[in-house]
């Protein structure tokens, strides 16, 4: 890991210090965090493990159709935008 300084803005820092308390994680931390999000991380393996961290995030979920009814629900909307009834 490489030390960095960086300024900024007032504003951002006070946002930035609240969610790191509330996180409970450091300032550095977040910024570190956003900048391998917004610019990428170190390759392949990073990817993979961010798509097994959300496997099944939603799948509690009671507020969600089942994925046979959602299918339906765009395949209605589909054919509604090709054969609009006029």
């Amino acid at each position: 890991m490489v030390r960095t300084q960086l300024y900024l803005d007032e504003n951002i820092h006070a946002r930035l210090t609240q969610l790191a308390r509330k996180q409970r994680r450091t300032l550095s931390d977040l910024v570190r965090d956003a900048l391998a999000r917004t610019y990428g991380s170190s390759g392949p393996e990073a990817r993979l493990r961010t798509l097994r961290a959300i496997e099944g995030l939603w799948q509690d979920r009671t507020d969600l159709p089942g994925t046979a009814e959602y299918v339906r629900q765009l395949r209605t909307d589909t054919r509604r935008t090709r054969n609009p009834k006029n």
